[in-house]
């Protein structure tokens, strides 16, 4: 009951400000100005600077100025207006004409009201205004002053806050009515030690996984057409060893969340660092934010692969040794478990186990083994135990001549590595440690010889 007050509490605040956001907007023109000239004379130098904007844009003067102009204007034009009438009535030696003084200022407030006259008055009223923002540390009015930007994409940004605002209110609203038992359940279910390892995956998947859990992953869940991500994302994860740590559900909810989350840690970082990068930037770091988790996946993928080829000599190795000194198979790869370090190749093997512990046979195991790690040697790995199993014969001689085979494989890779690493090095030799040989050879004759010595 607590959390529901208050999560009413917090969709009634983001209503309370969409509302007044809303009323704003339903401003007249004249009506900003006055907020903003209000708070710009209290040295609020932001809206100095809206103030300047409001200028440029509506092309008249304070529109205080305007109408005591007009106020006065009125009875000037109200008396001229009866006279001319009086005066069509009279004859030439009757006529009454007004003051010398009056229709001076009627000249002059006539010239003040012409468009030319308040476009020159607005511009000259917006630069003060722009270094009035300036002066009080705006430096987005300093640029704008010396004509380095231009915001024409001023519409573009306020579509864009509305809506992020109306996204945000729909999730707050969501949450609302979401099963909270249903979360808190899974929370309590994943123990100290999955939190630890969600840790190893980056600061993005750690601070980002809270917010993407909660609020997208049940919009995801939701959706008619997830089967098709849930099986391109599956062995993806498999493969990456990330099957624990996310469903492909929260796979796709995270690719969802960093739309926002890319762009909200651009403004926070502007806002913090007081710079003026380019809000153009926005749409490009949505993008980015989408497509990262996929390039972020691969690279997991990648180095996971590496890091199974590495262990795989020693665990085949000791695989053979414990099935040739009498363990079944099943015994033989919990002691590899047991003696080797802590790698992806042992934790495949302990998946493996508990495939089979709980009913797979030992060729379905195998293969689901394969189509996890998704690499060439593992594949070759099971295909070769699944055939020895299939005929009867003794894996203890296979396995052996499969070691053998892996180790020569991997001494045949790092000779190709090695024979590569002349061509590798020659380009940053010939840019980054010629010249400086270079350099240190023939500065000392250079100088010398501009020395005259």
């Amino acid at each position: 009951m607590q959390k529901a007050l208050k999560g009413f509490f917090i969709f009634l605040l983001s209503f309370m400000s969409v509302t007044a956001f809303a009323d704003f907007k339903d401003l007249t023109e004249d009506q900003k100005f006055e907020l903003y000239n209000e708070s710009c004379e209290k040295e609020q130098y932001a809206s100095c600077y809206q103030v300047g904007h409001w200028y440029l844009k509506n092309k008249k003067q304070n529109p205080k100025e305007l109408k005591k102009l007009q106020e006065e204007l009125s009875p000037l034009t109200d008396e001229l207006h009866a006279l001319q009438a009086e005066n069509k009535l009279r004859t030439a030696a009757e006529r009454v004409d007004l003051p010398p003084e009056k229709v001076q200022r009627y000249k002059e407030i006539t010239s003040l009201l012409s468009e030319e006259q308040q476009t020159a008055l607005s511009k000259k009223a917006a630069g003060e205004a722009m270094r009035k923002a300036c002066d009080g540390g705006e430096k987005v009015a300093c640029k704008e002053l010396s004509g380095k930007i231009n915001y024409e994409g001023a519409t573009f940004l306020y579509w864009t806050a509305l809506i992020l605002i109306g996204l945000a209110v729909f999730l707050i609203a969501k949450t609302i009515f979401q099963d909270e038992d249903t979360f808190q359940a899974q929370e309590k279910l994943e123990d100290k030690s999955q939190t630890d390892d969600i840790s190893k995956h980056g600061f993005v998947l750690r601070y980002s996984r809270p917010f993407f859990k909660r609020y997208f992953s049940p919009i995801v869940s939701g959706m008619k057409n997830k089967k098709r991500f849930k099986d391109a994302y599956r062995r993806k994860l498999a493969a990456a060893g990330l099957t624990n740590v996310l469903t492909p559900e929260d796979f796709f909810a995270f690719k969802l969340f960093l739309i926002l989350g890319f762009p909200i840690l651009f403004m926070v970082i502007r806002t913090f660092l007081e710079e003026t990068w380019t809000l153009q930037l926005i749409p490009v770091l949505g993008c980015i934010g989408f497509f990262y988790p996929d390039f972020w996946i691969s690279g997991k993928i990648s180095q996971r692969q590496k890091d199974i080829i590495r262990a795989m000599p020693f665990g085949v190795d000791m695989l053979a040794l414990s099935v040739e000194a009498g363990l079944d198979f099943i015994a033989a790869m919990s002691k590899v478990i047991e003696k080797a370090k802590a790698n992806p190749l042992t934790e495949e093997f302990e998946i493996l186990i508990r495939e089979i512990k709980i009913g797979a046979s030992r060729a379905e195991a195998l293969r689901n083994l394969a189509w996890r790690v998704d690499l060439i040697q593992i594949s070759s790995f099971a295909a070769t135990l699944i055939a020895a199993d299939s005929v009867g014969a003794s894996i203890g001689p296979i396995l052996k001549s499969l070691a053998v085979e892996i180790r020569q494989k991997k001494s045949a890779e790092v000779e190709k590595a090695g024979a590569t690493a002349a061509t590798k090095i020659l380009f940053p030799m010939l840019f980054l440690i010629v010249p400086s040989v270079l350099m240190i050879v023939f500065a000392p004759i250079v100088l010398e010889m501009i020395g005259g010595k």
